[in-house]
């Protein structure tokens, strides 16, 4: 089953390689380049029920997205990409770098991919 999932980086290469891993397990993708960016597009596009957010971007840090985000819905499932976090503050985590199995697993745990 094909999910929409929004994916926030601030880095256009980290983004562009992970966009295509999300791509590569069968979802649908939307990027944004920051936490506004990513904010402005939960409210335009009510599609998105995954958001995978990095942690360390200039405009607004990953988890203010993440609470922001489950605030603003509920049913949003999220998932928090972080090269030097090692907690994901209740969210689920992937720790940079990491392989496609990787993000499988998690988004299979703990956003109901099959």
């Amino acid at each position: 089953m094909s999910r929409v999932v929004l994916l926030v980086d601030d880095d256009p290469l980290v983004r562009a390689v992970v966009a295509s891993m999300v791509e590569d397990l069968g979802c649908t993708v939307v990027t944004a380049a920051g936490g506004r960016h990513a904010i402005d597009t939960l409210l335009a596009d009510d599609r998105i029920e995954i958001l995978i957010t990095d942690v360390n971007m200039p405009d607004m840090e990953g988890f203010a997205v993440a609470q922001a985000a489950t605030w603003m819905r509920k049913e949003l499932k999220v998932i928090i990409l972080s090269g030097r976090e090692s907690d994901g503050r209740g969210f689920p985590i992937v720790r940079k770098p990491f392989l496609l199995g990787d993000l499988r697993r998690t988004m299979e745990q703990h956003t109901a991919l099959e």
